[in-house]
Order: structure tokens, then C-alpha cells, then sequence
């Protein structure tokens, strides 16, 4: 066979000097990571921490009725990333800052082109990146100056040593302008659209990208302007170019927006309610078909009454299964300052009248001391000093328990209520959580006839419980089947 004839040539040996180089630069390269990651590492404060915020109450379907400013008069929501919707992030990213993800928090080529055009007199072009504009904002940097644009640019560094990218993104996300005061994508899409960020469609998520770049011309009493349908056109280009297949997403498909002051004002003693106990989004029990219902049925029977002298009315309307309040109108007419509309009736304590004799049958028929057929006497009666009588004046005769209370006459109502044991009306009041009793002796069988005060929400609970065969259960406020925390469209 054939031999292969040839030469090998001798490998030169890497230059020491290119060597040393090449490990100066691993090690530079390796101790700044380990000085990131310990910075990373290191106790810090949430970003969210950097202001505070609003607070959102939802019906139980999500529809809004209640968003209230921060102390400071911004409206501001905090919305974590993953309850915004993808589409949304995306947008703003491709809009402000496109090598987010990549870059450590300053872009060189978009400082260097910016610069160019400022001092060449062109248009001014923006060259700050997302974590740059989110430096400025919570360090309060004035960066119009040459040491300003310095520490935005030393802060931003700072930022992406700290926090993680998806970190930066959410803030900014939170604490970017909108126009007027608004901040933050969840404030802006509950008040330009009522929804909330998860639900935003895609025009809508377009209009919100580029409403920040320059909140004066687009946003706040500016949205819907002819500078805000040109920059969302734009933006419709540069999402186009990367997702053809969903158009059409023109100037005809731009979403209608509302202002601040077009906010929802539903349901305002809940809203109050809730708002009391809690901060943040707050899911309602309430569903706004039954509470608009309750609402117009209130103005309708105060309108008929009014010639009675009847100018004010509350109610709550309750799921006696879950328990949870489907309705709920504190007063006729929240605004109305003569009858003090503001106060909640369904909490304020008033003399519950008749309603509480359902209670002295059901523990008389537990105790066995009547049954429904039983017959009572409807007659002038002394029981001591108290002497009840009738609303209408008037006396029956013989009369069975079942009529007595259909008819809800009192002196067969006393009659019984003498002849239970333990637990007796007061007792039964006691145990179901009836707050502020003074003592069973200073109410005496007075308390059968409505001599004590009870709320309307203790009332509820009370009357819940014969629906629940006895079963005491807590009132709720608020729907625990929602989802506050849906997956992103």
C-alpha cells in the first residue's frame, strides 16, 4: 500500500504576556459576578416599597366599583408581573427600551445616538433605557443636567446589581407616568379602560405602551388626542413587524378610554366598608345585577312614601348558603347630607320592633312548650308593670301560636316568652353576637316587643340561622371563590 508523506509543523506556545491578559480578564470577569451575586444576595427592601399606593374593590364578576388615590392624590396600584398582561410588557419594551434584557442597565449605542442628536440640533432623541427611567424616578434624579444624566446612569447601574431584571421591569411597570395623576399600569387600565391589567386587549395594551414616552400629549385629559393615535399607530407598526397575524390593529380598532373622573362610585357603604378593613384589590361578595335591583327597588318604595314622611331606607341581602352579601344599600341616597346618607344603616343600631318574635316561637317550639297549633290568648294582659299591647289597638281572643306570629301580635308574644327557660330570647341574642347589650334585667320582656337595639347585619345572621337550622354562621364580605389573582391573558 501507499505511504502519506508530509511534515507536522511544531505548535507555537501561546505568548505568557496574551496568557497573563487572558487571565486578568477571567478574574475581572469572575469577581464582578461574585460581587453581583452578592449584592444580589444581600438584604433589600422590595421595590414596591419605594411609594404607596390605592386601593381597588371589585364586584364578585370583577367589575370595579371603587378606586381610591394614595395618600399622595396619585392614582397608583401596585400589580405584580405575572397580573399584567404579557402583551403589555412586551409592547413597552419594544417601545422604549428593545435590548432590555441584554443590556446592564445603560445601552451605550443609544446614549452615544441620543447625545449625537441633541448637540447637532436634530430631534431630541430619548436615550435612557427602562432601568435608567426607573433610577430617575424613585432617586428622584434631575437628569436633564450632564451630573444628573451621571447619576441616572451610576443608579441604574446600582438597580441591575441589585435586582433582577423581572424586578426592574414590574417597578417600572408600576411607577411609570400616565398622564394627570396616574401611575402604573394597573391604575391606568382600571381608569382609561375599568379592567384590569390581565384583561387588557391588545389595542389597549398598544395605547398604554406609548402613553409614558410622553404622558402630557398622550395621557391623563390628553388620551384619545391626535398625539396619541399617531404614537399608538407607530407602535401598531413595530408589533405588526414582529406579529403579523394579529391584525388588524388600526386606526379604527382604537379602544375608547375614559377619564379619572368617569370612575366607578358603586356600591358606596360597602366600597367604605371594606375599605376599612383592607388595602389592595378587595374582591366584594356582591353581585351588581342584585345590587342595582336593590337600589332601584329602595328609590321606587321611598317615592311612593314620600308623602308618608319616609325619606330613607337600607338593606342587605344575603346567599343564606354561603352567607355571603349579594346586596347592599346603607342608605337611600349616599350624597344626601339631610339624611345623613353617608352613615351605613345596615350598622347602625335601632330597635329591631317585631322582628325579633320569629326567635321566642323557634326556642318555645325547641323547649317544647308550644307547638304551632297551640292556642294563645290575645287579650288585655298585665305582666307586672308592662302591659303590651296591639299595633292596631285591638284584642283577638284565642288565637294558635302559628297565627300569633303571622299576625305578629304582641301580647301572645310576651305570653310566651315568660314561659322559656334557658336559653331565652336575651341568651339566644348573647350567643348569636348581638354586640352592646346592657343587662338582661334592664330590658325585661320589653325586649320582646323590640326593646332593645340591634343592628340590621346582626338581624341578618340571626335570621340566617333559622335558614340554616340553627347553624350560627359569619356574615361575608368578601367573595373567597374569586380569583384576584387570575392567569394573564
Amino acid at each position: 500500500g501507499g505511504h502519506f508523506a508530509g511534515s507536522i509543523a511544531p505548535i507555537p506556545a501561546f505568548p505568557r504576556r496574551r496568557g497573563k491578559e487572558r487571565y486578568r480578564v477571567v478574574f475581572a470577569m469572575s469577581a464582578f459576578f461574585i460581587v453581583i451575586l452578592c449584592l444580589r444576595a444581600l438584604p433589600k427592601a422590595p421595590l414596591a416599597n419605594q411609594s404607596q399606593y390605592s386601593s381597588a374593590v371589585y364586584a364578585a364578576d370583577g367589575t370595579l366599583l371603587r378606586l381610591t388615590t394614595a395618600p399622595d392624590q396619585q392614582y397608583r396600584l401596585w400589580t405584580p408581573y405575572e397580573l399584567i398582561a404579557p402583551k403589555v410588557a412586551e409592547a413597552v419594551l419594544q417601545y422604549e427600551d428593545r435590548w432590555y434584557w441584554w443590556h446592564p442597565g445603560v445601552n451605550p449605542a443609544a446614549l452615544i445616538r441620543s447625545a449625537k442628536a441633541t448637540f447637532s440640533g436634530e430631534r431630541r432623541q430619548g436615550g435612557s433605557t427602562i432601568s435608567m427611567q426607573l433610577a430617575r424616578k424613585i432617586y428622584d434624579i434631575d437628569s436633564r443636567s450632564i451630573d444628573g444624566k451621571l447619576q441616572q446612569i451610576a443608579a441604574a447601574f446600582w438597580l441591575e446589581a441589585r435586582y433582577s431584571k423581572r424586578d426592574i421591569l414590574e417597578a417600572y411597570l408600576n411607577f411609570a407616568p400616565y398622564g394627570g395623576n396616574i401611575e402604573g399600569v394597573g391604575a391606568a387600565s382600571l381608569v382609561y379602560f375599568q379592567k384590569r391589567a390581565a384583561d387588557l386587549t391588545l389595542p389597549e395594551a398598544l395605547t398604554l405602551a406609548v402613553i409614558p414616552q410622553n404622558p402630557a400629549a398622550r395621557g391623563g385629559a390628553k388620551a384619545g388626542t391626535p398625539a396619541l393615535n399617531e404614537a399608538r399607530s407607530r407602535m401598531a407598526a413595530i408589533w405588526l413587524d414582529r406579529h403579523p397575524q394579529d391584525e388588524p390593529i388600526g386606526a379604527r380598532h382604537a379602544p375608547a378610554m375614559k377619564s379619572a373622573a368617569a370612575l366607578p362610585f358603586r356600591a358606596p357603604h360597602l366600597a367604605n366598608q371594606l375599605l376599612r378593613e383592607g388595602r389592595g384589590e378587595i374582591f366584594a361578595s356582591i353581585e351588581p345585577k342584585m345590587q342595582a335591583t336593590l337600589e332601584r327597588t329602595i328609590a321606587r318604595r321611598i317615592e311612593r312614601e314620600r308623602n308618608s314622611g319616609i325619606r330613607n331606607a337600607s338593606a342587605i341581602l344575603i346567599d343564606s348558603q354561603t352567607m355571603q352579601v349579594k346586596a347592599l344599600v346603607g342608605s337611600a341616597n349616599f350624597h344626601d347630607q339631610d339624611i345623613d346618607g353617608q352613615v351605613n344603616g345596615v350598622l347602625a343600631r335601632r330597635s329591631p320592633g317585631s322582628t325579633l318574635k320569629p326567635f321566642i316561637y323557634a326556642l318555645a317550639f325547641d323547649q317544647g312548650v308550644l307547638h304551632p297549633m297551640t292556642v294563645l290568648k290575645d287579650a288585655p294582659t298585665a305582666f307586672g308593670p308592662f302591659s303590651p299591647e296591639n299595633f292596631d289597638g285591638r284584642f283577638i281572643g284565642p288565637i294558635t301560636a302559628q297565627d300569633a306570629l303571622t299576625r305578629s301580635r304582641n301580647v301572645p308574644a310576651v305570653q310566651v316568652a315568660t314561659r322559656l327557660t334557658r336559653p331565652n330570647l336575651y341568651d339566644l341574642m348573647k350567643t348569636s353576637g348581638v354586640a352592646n347589650l346592657a343587662s338582661e334585667k334592664h330590658y325585661g320582656l320589653a325586649l320582646t316587643l323590640g326593646g332593645g337595639e340591634v343592628t340590621m347585619e346582626e338581624l341578618a345572621r340571626m335570621y340566617a340561622m333559622l335558614a340554616n337550622g340553627g347553624e350560627l354562621r359569619p356574615i361575608k364580605y368578601v367573595d373567597a371563590k374569586s380569583h384576584p389573582h387570575p392567569s394573564p391573558a
